[in-house]
């Protein structure tokens, strides 16, 4: 039987019902926000059969390698996920429309891009879907010039990215739609990171073309993740890092990590060497998950995913 790969699985129903539940926070507050959101989120929990299972299934998953929970996860655990997933939804439209509050936010490990946009050097952040990646740019040291362009998959978040401008025409997070990582887009990159701005890229969703895929250990049983930020990465010539923002209390820990000045990948070992690096972010992802477990937000089968296109 043939899987959905991860892109066809709709999530535009997700972001209206999203964007409702902002304006009720903007108008009466987090708490009524929480009273409506409950319902919103039961009804796509019931509704997404595949959404509900992914999410019980890398719970059960993440427990039986970390042992993160006191007990197995059930389907209450997997309705907290999603709870998660939708109050990290509502920050990212607070974040991006300067509505969220600075002072429950967090930062460690982001001197080292500090000081490469203050010289001028642009770079490469491999993330992952944990938390709200628009949450960076409110960083005191980094907002003063700091342009994210985040490259996605799908038109579910070009949907999402106008609903973001709809409430901050001047934010300096920029969706970019990729399918494919060609000429004319490594052109586009080139000239952004050139400019000392920062491209942001998913290390833990494959591409839609399926191509240049890794297959590597995570939670531990192999996985398929993608090669193309690496590959990416090594042709623009830049500082790569990895970022992730975890909810923290009542507000989050975005925590930096530099990689390396400039990732090499040498022609006789090229795939070998992508995935040394793809390695060190499927470890730096787990300690991650250990400290925050229900802010890893892919709900489609991971392990699972077209496994037929995957070279091992």
């Amino acid at each position: 039987m043939k899987r959905s790969h991860w892109a066809e699985i709709g999530e535009s129903t997700f972001v209206v019902g999203i964007w409702f539940l902002y304006q009720v926070n903007r108008w009466f507050g987090r708490l009524p926000f929480r009273i409506c959101l409950y319902p919103v989120v039961f009804f796509h929990w019931l509704r997404g059969g595949t959404a509900r299972r992914a999410s019980l299934d890398y719970l059960r998953r993440l427990q039986a390698a970390q042992h993160v929970f006191a007990r197995t996860p059930d389907w209450r655990l997997s309705l907290r996920h999603f709870v998660f997933f939708a109050e990290t939804l509502l920050d990212k439209m607070l974040a991006v429309g300067g509505r969220f509050p600075l002072n429950r936010i967090r930062f460690e490990g982001h001197e080292a891009i500090v000081a490469d946009l203050r010289a001028g050097r642009g770079g490469v952040i491999v993330t992952a879907h944990l938390g709200c990646l628009e949450l960076l740019q409110a960083a005191a040291e980094l907002r003063q010039g700091l342009k994210i362009n985040i490259l996605v998959h799908t038109a579910h978040a070009q949907r999402f990215n106008r609903i973001l401008h709809r409430l901050n025409p001047d934010s300096q997070v920029n969706l970019l739609q990729v399918t494919e990582f060609n000429a004319p887009t490594a052109m586009l990159l080139a000239e952004r990171v050139a400019a000392g701005e920062v491209v942001a890229i998913a290390g833990d969703r494959i591409p839609v073309t399926g191509d240049r895929l890794l297959v590597l250990p995570f939670l531990g049983e192999p996985a398929p993740f993608p090669a193309g930020p690496y590959l990416m990465a090594s042709l623009l010539a830049c500082p790569v890092y990895f970022l992730a923002c975890l909810h923290d209390g009542a507000g989050y820990r975005a925590t930096m990590h530099k990689l390396t000045d400039r990732i090499v990948l040498p022609r006789a070992d090229r795939q070998a060497a992508m995935g040394r690096y793809a390695g060190e972010f499927v470890s730096w992802l787990e300690a991650r998950l250990r400290e925050s477990p229900l802010d890893w937000f892919n709900f489609y089968p991971f392990w699972d995913q077209a496994s037929h296109d995957i070279a091992r």
